[in-house]
């Protein structure tokens, strides 16, 4: 998620919102957030300061390509819990209790998606989407196996090898 769109979010501001707290326009928030203008660190600084929070810097690896296949499915899952959420949380949570079972050395992990999964859909949406190293870590061992059917999985598959030539 890019830097302003993640700034209005957690504030739960609209574009509209946003700009006139940062002092500019919606469509210029839209721009940030589409990708079609990049701002300054000193204007994601500023607008960040206008929604209410401390802007912080940090550098984290680059993702794998294993962190981005596991992201890429975790898109499309989170499209799931969005449409229609109870199915496919009953799932995981079903699978939760076998992986516990399964993995007892994995237990901190198992007991974070615990938790995640009473989480409201969007709010454990945007959690298994975080791209940070800790959200990374938890989609390795996601408990949503057998949540995407085969030809869900194929089509991921074949989208993500086309994005990335492989």
């Amino acid at each position: 998620m890019n830097a302003i769109r993640k700034i209005r979010k957690l504030a739960g501001l609209s574009q509209q919102d946003l700009a006139r707290l940062a002092g500019t326009s919606q469509p210029t928030i839209a721009a940030y957030e589409t990708g079609r203008k990049s701002p300054t660190l000193q204007t994601v600084e500023r607008i960040a300061l206008a929604a209410g929070f401390e802007p912080s810097l940090s550098l984290v690896p680059a993702m794998t390509r294993e962190d981005k296949r596991s992201l890429a499915f975790h898109q499309v899952i989170a499209k799931l819990l969005k449409d229609n959420p109870e199915p496919v949380i009953q799932k995981a949570k079903l699978n939760l209790g076998k992986l516990c079972m399964l993995h007892p050395d994995t237990k901190s992990l198992f007991d974070e998606w615990n938790l995640w999964l009473l989480l409201p859909a969007d709010e454990l949406g945007r959690k298994i989407l975080d791209p940070d190293v800790h959200a990374r870590e938890m989609r390795q061992v996601s408990p949503f196996s057998g949540v995407l059917n085969s030809e869900m999985r194929n089509r991921v598959i074949r989208n993500f090898r086309k994005q990335f030539a492989l």
